[in-house]
C-alpha cells in the first residue's frame, strides 16, 4: 500500500521526487525501493533530523508494528500522521505522543494500484481541516475519497477494504461457471471481466441505482430472471451482508 500511494503521488505530480522520503527496515527491500522511484529517499530508519515542522508522515504497516513505528514517529517530533494500519484507532496513535499530534486514519483499498482505489478517512482528537485535506490530497492522488466519522470505519473495512476480495471471488466463480457450459476458461474469462468492467462503467456514469440497471436486465421470465431466482433461492445476498459483518467485527477485533 505504501509503494501505491508513493507511485500515485509522483505520477500525479503531487510533489517532486526530492520531497518524498520512504523508510523500509530490510535492506533488499530498500533497494528493490530506490530503483522502483528513482530521486526519492529510501532510509534504513527515521531520524530527528528527517522530520520538520512542515513534515507529514504516512503510516503504511503491519498492526504488529505501529505501536512500535508511532513510537518513532514521536520521538522523532512528527505533528501530522496518516495511518492506514487496518483497525488501529487514532487513539491508539495518539497515546504514543505526549504532545498533540494531528492523526488521520484511513481505509484505503487495493485499486490504489491503478490509481482507482477509493479510500474513507476520519480524523483524530487534532486533526483540523487542513490537516484533513493533506490526507484526502494524497489518497485522492490513487482514486475517490470519503470523509467518514471514526466509528464507521470498521463497517469501511470490511466493505470496499475487504470488497476487493468479495469481488475477485465471484469473477472466479463466474468463469468457473462459464467453463462448466463449455467455454474456454480464456473465453469466459474476457466475457467475465469485461462484462464487471463494464457493468460498473455504467453504473458510474449513469447515475440510476443498481436495482434500476438489474431490472432493465431482467426480463420477466427469461434468462436473467433464472438465474437472479437461483443466487436468492441460495441467500447470496445474505451471505454477502454476513460477509461485510464479519469483516468488520474483525476489523475492531483488530483495535482492541
Amino acid at each position: 500500500m505504501g509503494s501505491a500511494l508513493v507511485e500515485g503521488l509522483l505520477g500525479a505530480r503531487w510533489c517532486a521526487p526530492a520531497d518524498l522520503a520512504i523508510v523500509e527496515n530490510a535492506a533488499h527491500r530498500r533497494a528493490q525501493l530506490a530503483a522502483q522511484f528513482p530521486g526519492v529517499t529510501v532510509l534504513a530508519a527515521l531520524e530527528l533530523d528527517h522530520v520538520g515542522p512542515t513534515t507529514g508522515v504516512v503510516v503504511s504497516v503491519k498492526p504488529d508494528h505501529a505501536e512500535g513505528v508511532a513510537r518513532i514517529c514521536a520521538v522523532c517530533g512528527a505533528r501530522r500522521l496518516l495511518s492506514v494500519v487496518a483497525g488501529w484507532s487514532t487513539q491508539r496513535i495518539e497515546m504514543a505522543f505526549q504532545a498533540p499530534v494531528a492523526v488521520v486514519r484511513a481505509m484505503p483499498n487495493t485499486p490504489v494500484l491503478v490509481r482507482r482505489g477509493v479510500s474513507a478517512i476520519a480524523g483524530g482528537s487534532h486533526v483540523s481541516a487542513s490537516d484533513l485535506d493533506w490526507a484526502e490530497s494524497i489518497l485522492g492522488a490513487v482514486g475517490s475519497v470519503v470523509r467518514v466519522s471514526e466509528r464507521d470505519l470498521d463497517a469501511v473495512t470490511g466493505l470496499s477494504g475487504s470488497g476487493p476480495a468479495y469481488f475477485y471471488l465471484v469473477v472466479e466463480a463466474m468463469i468457473e461457471a462459464g467453463v462448466h457450459q463449455g467455454l474456454s476458461r480464456e473465453v469466459s474469462r474476457q466475457l467475465v471481466v469485461g462484462t464487471f468492467e463494464g457493468s460498473a462503467a455504467l453504473l458510474a456514469s449513469t447515475g440510476q441505482s443498481p436495482e434500476e440497471l438489474r431490472s432493465q436486465v431482467t426480463s420477466p421470465g427469461g434468462t436473467a430472471a433464472a438465474g437472479l431466482r437461483m443466487l436468492e433461492g441460495r441467500a447470496v445476498r445474505a451471505a454477502f451482508l454476513e460477509a461485510v459483518a464479519a469483516a468488520a467485527e474483525r476489523s475492531r477485533q483488530l483495535g482492541r
